[in-house]
C-alpha cells in the first residue's frame, strides 16, 4: 500500500521508507505536477545509487558546492568597501551606487528561475558551467566597465550568473539524499558558505589597500574561474538522463505552477520566503542603526555582524548533526520558529517600550539568527523532499527565488523615513517572522487534506 502522497501533507520528508513503496503522485500529470511521494523519491534514488554503484557526493563535491553557494554572499559583499570610491570614480551619486546591489539581487532570483528548470532538463553540470563562465565574463565587464550604467548591467548578468550555484547546489542535494541526509548535507554547505559573509567585507576592505574597486571585481573574475576549472574535474553528473524533464517553456511553467498548487509545498516557500526576509530586514538595517543609533565604531560593526554569521552557521550544524537525528523536521521547524517569533518580540520590547540598550538589541539578534539557522534547512530540505528529481531544479529555483525576492523588498523597509530606527528594525523582523509561523501554520496544519482528498499525520522522529 502505497504512503501519503507529500501533496497531501508537508511532514513526511523524515519518514522512513523503503524502496519497496509503490509511487503516487499528486495530480493527473506526472510531467507537470512534480511533487511525489517520498517513498518513491527514496527508491529513485537508492535505484541510482545502485547503478553507479554505490556513489555518493564525497568532500570534494561538498567544498565545490559550498564554493559555489558562497559566491553569491562575496559577490555582494567584496565589493562594500568600495562603494564609495565607485561613487568619485564614476561621477554617480551614493544612492544611484547602491542600484548595483540591489539589481544584484534582482539578477539572483531571476538567475535562479532560469537555471533551475534548465538542471531539470540538461542536468545539473552544463547548466552550471555555463552559468559559471558568463559569472566570470561578467565579473571582467564589472572590471572595465566605463560608467555607472554599464556597471549596474553587468552586476544584474553577474548575479543571474552567480544564482546557478545556489539552485543546482541544492538540486544536487534532493539527487542525492532524503530526510536526515539531506539536511546533513545541506548544514555541510552553509558551514562553508555562511562564512563568506563574515570574510567578505574584510577582504574586501585588504584589497583596497592594494588595488582599486575595480580590483575587486577582479578578483571575483579570477574566483569564477577557478570554480569553472575546479566544478568542471570535481563535480559529477548527479541527475541521469532517464531522470530528466522534457520539453519547454510551457512545460516548466507548468511544473512550477503545480508545485505552487501544490499546498503543502507552497508552506514551506512561504515560511522560508518570510524568515529570510527577517534575515535580509537586519543584514541592511543593523549597520545604520548600530553605527548611528548606538554609535558603535565599524570595526565593532563588523565583530558584531561577524558574531550573528558565527551564530547561524552554528545552529546550522547543531541542527543538522544534533538534532535531525533525534527530532521530526516538524518539530525543529516549530521550534525554529518559536524561537524566531521569541527574539522579535523580545527585540521589538527592547528597543520600543524599555529601551534596554545595545546589550539587549544585539542578544536578540544573535538568538534570531540562531533560530533561523534552524528554519532555513529544514524548510528547503522538507520542501525538496516532497519533489520528485526530475522537478528539483524548479522547486529549488521557487525556493530561493522567494528568499531573493523577499529580501529585495524588505531591504528598504528597514529606512523607511529616512532616519535610523532600531524600533522600525524590530517591526521589520517580527513582522517577517509572523508571517513565516503563520505561513506554516495555517498551511501545515497537521491532518490537512491536501489536493488528494487524503490525510497524513506528523512525521515520526528521525
Amino acid at each position: 500500500m502505497p504512503g501519503p502522497t507529500a501533496g497531501s501533507a508537508g511532514d513526511t520528508s523524515t519518514a522512513s521508507t523503503t524502496p519497496a513503496d509503490t509511487t503516487t503522485t499528486t495530480g493527473t500529470d506526472p510531467a507537470t505536477a512534480g511533487v511525489t511521494d517520498p517513498a518513491a523519491a527514496a527508491a529513485a534514488v537508492t535505484a541510482k545509487e545502485q547503478a553507479t554503484g554505490g556513489d555518493t557526493v564525497g568532500r570534494a563535491t561538498i567544498v565545490v558546492l559550498g564554493g559555489l553557494v558562497a559566491l553569491g554572499p562575496l559577490t555582494t559583499d567584496l565589493y562594500l568597501p568600495g562603494l564609495p570610491a565607485i561613487a568619485d570614480d564614476l561621477a554617480a551619486e551614493p544612492a544611484a551606487v547602491q542600484l548595483t546591489l540591489t539589481f544584484s539581487m534582482f539578477g539572483v532570483a531571476a538567475g535562479q528561475l532560469l537555471f533551475g528548470p534548465l538542471s531539470d532538463r540538461f542536468g545539473r553540470r552544463p547548466p552550471l558551467l555555463a552559468g559559471l563562465v558568463v559569472y566570470t565574463l561578467a565579473s571582467v565587464a564589472c572590471v572595465v566597465a566605463p560608467n555607472l550604467a554599464v556597471l549596474i548591467a553587468a552586476r544584474f548578468v553577474q548575479g543571474a550568473a552567480g544564482a546557478a550555484g545556489l539552485v543546482i547546489g541544492r538540486a544536487v542535494a534532493r539527487d542525492r539524499f532524503e530526510g536526515v541526509a539531506m539536511i546533513r548535507f545541506l548544514a555541510s554547505i552553509t558551514l562553508i558558505s555562511g562564512l563568506a559573509p563574515i570574510l567578505a567585507p574584510l577582504f574586501g576592505a585588504q584589497l583596497l589597500r592594494f588595488t582599486s574597486w575595480r580590483g575587486t571585481f577582479g578578483a571575483l573574475a579570477a574566483l569564477g574561474l577557478l570554480l569553472t576549472l575546479v566544478a568542471f574535474g570535481a563535480l559529477r553528473e548527479t541527475l541521469p538522463a532517464s531522470a530528466r524533464r522534457g520539453g519547454g517553456l510551457a512545460t516548466t511553467l507548468r511544473t512550477m505552477g503545480g508545485l505552487l498548487r501544490d499546498v503543502p509545498f507552497l508552506g514551506l516557500l512561504l515560511t522560508s520566503t518570510f524568515a529570510f526576509g527577517a534575515l535580509f530586514g537586519y543584514i541592511s538595517g543593523s549597520s545604520v542603526v548600530l553605527q548611528h543609533v548606538y554609535h558603535v565604531s565599524p570595526q565593532t560593526y563588523s565583530l558584531l555582524f561577524g558574531l550573528n554569521s558565527v551564530a547561524i552557521v552554528a545552529s546550522t550544524q547543531v541542527n543538522g548533526r544534533l538534532l535531525a537525528p533525534r527530532f521530526s523536521a516538524a518539530t525543529l521547524m516549530r521550534a525554529g520558529l518559536a524561537v524566531l517569533i521569541a527574539a522579535g518580540t523580545f527585540l521589538f520590547l527592547a528597543t520600543a517600550v524599555w529601551d534596554l540598550g545595545l546589550v539587549a538589541f544585539c542578544g536578540s539578534l544573535f538568538v534570531m539568527m540562531a533560530g533561523l539557522g534552524i528554519v532555513l534547512p529544514n524548510s528547503a530540505a522538507r520542501a525538496l523532499s516532497m519533489v520528485s528529481p526530475q522537478a528539483a531544479g524548479s522547486a529549488s529555483a521557487l525556493l530561493g527565488t522567494g528568499n531573493f525576492l523577499c529580501g529585495a523588498v524588505v531591504a528598504p523597509l528597514s529606512s523607511l523615513g529616512g532616519n535610523p530606527s532600531a524600533v522600525l528594525l524590530a517591526v521589520v523582523v517580527l513582522g517577517c517572522a509572523l508571517l513565516a509561523a503563520v505561513s506554516y501554520l495555517l498551511l501545515l496544519r497537521p491532518g490537512r487534506p491536501g489536493r488528494t482528498g487524503r490525510t497524513a499525520p506528523e512525521p515520526a522522529a528521525a
